[in-house]
C-alpha cells in the first residue's frame, strides 16, 4: 500500500493498557481503511499507516499471546 494519508489534525490516543514505560504506540482511529500508528516517545515523528485488516489481525494475534505479534 503506497497511499498518502493526510494526518494533519489527527487525534492520536494511547492505549489505556499502556505501561507508561515508553513502550507504547499511539493510534489515530477514524481513517477509513487504514490505521495510523506512531511511537509515543516521538509524537512529532513519522507515523506508519497500516491497512485496517492487517492492523486488526496484529491486535488479535497479540491478544492471543502469539509471540510473532509483539
Amino acid at each position: 500500500m503506497n497511499r498518502h494519508v493526510d494526518l494533519t489534525g489527527a487525534l492520536c490516543r494511547t492505549s489505556s493498557h499502556s505501561d507508561n514505560g515508553g513502550r507504547c504506540v499511539e493510534l489515530a482511529p477514524g481513517f477509513p481503511g487504514v490505521m495510523p500508528v506512531r511511537d509515543s516517545k516521538d509524537p512529532e515523528g513519522p507515523a506508519r499507516v497500516f491497512p485496517a485488516g492487517a492492523w486488526q489481525a496484529f491486535v488479535a494475534a497479540a491478544a492471543r499471546g502469539e509471540s510473532g505479534a509483539v
